[in-house]
């Protein structure tokens, strides 16, 4: 495959599993036969778009992708100890700790979907749980994981973000930029007028972006240090994105 190509992920799957187990060879620096591929973390502001990749990431490679919010649901859902424990603090309003959180990856990643890899997403959210992330994988025998940070400014974010317009009745979720209604603050399915959620507003946006900074940001310079790190332009298209993913993948 040559390098800089512009066949995105969504492309590369399309055309089969063999050009697929050929790019897993050849571009990821991977052997298609392996048991494991590494650990991917992807990192990004609310609104940088890591959903859309993500779910590109784990259906190209057949690996699961892994939010701490679905983990806290599964957890409280099937009332485990943990999920107990978590219960508790949340109606407190009590932040849940990180050995909490922590022991909750350690087991998600042991389940057997991960047997060949995994995508996390929010996760770890704070250096010092990317530092236990570390003893986690040790423990596990894994390689060093590959983080991958969507880069967009916090302007474009809340352009963005501002734009989402959701129908009460049937909660279908439209921009008003980038997938608008047929007609102006109106549902297309029902009629319905269009809401905007109050933390879809700039000023609520702007906190919540606060809150990433002070947390999350200082983790880039971590794995940057880490050398583990690839840092991509999250402002482009989606394909475009998936694409310059690809690449920044086949010069590890």
């Amino acid at each position: 495959m040559k390098r800089g190509g512009g066949a995105s992920l969504r492309l590369l799957l399309a055309a089969g599993a063999f050009a697929f187990d050929s790019w897993i060879g050849v571009v990821m620096g991977w052997n298609a036969n392996a048991k494991r591929t590494p650990p991917l973390i992807l990192l990004g502001a609310p609104g940088a778009g890591k959903g859309t990749q993500a779910q590109v990431i784990s259906q190209a490679l057949h690996i699961p992708h892994i939010s701490t919010g679905a983990i806290f649901r599964q957890h409280v859902q099937q009332n485990t100890p943990l999920g107990r424990l978590a219960k508790g603090m949340v109606e407190q309003g009590i932040l849940v700790t990180d050995e909490i959180v922590n022991n909750m990856v350690r087991e998600r990643l042991r389940e057997k979907d991960c047997s060949h890899g995994f995508l996390l997403d929010g996760y770890p959210r704070t250096v010092a749980q990317a530092e236990a992330f570390r003893d986690i994988i040790r423990e596990m025998g894994l390689a060093k994981p590959v983080v991958i940070s969507l880069q967009v400014s916090y302007d474009v974010i809340v352009e963005r973000l501002s734009g989402r317009r959701t129908c009460p009745v049937c909660q279908r979720t439209y921009n008003i930029r980038t997938s608008p209604p047929r007609q102006d603050e109106v549902c297309d399915a029902d009629g319905t007028p269009l809401e905007q959620r109050a933390d879809d507003r700039p000023e609520a946006i702007r906190e919540r972006l606060a809150a990433y900074e002070r947390q999350t940001a200082p983790l880039v310079n971590f794995y940057r240090n880490e050398g583990s790190l690839l840092e991509i332009d999250g402002e482009q298209p989606p394909d475009a994105i998936s694409s310059t993913l690809q690449r920044l993948l086949a010069e590890l």
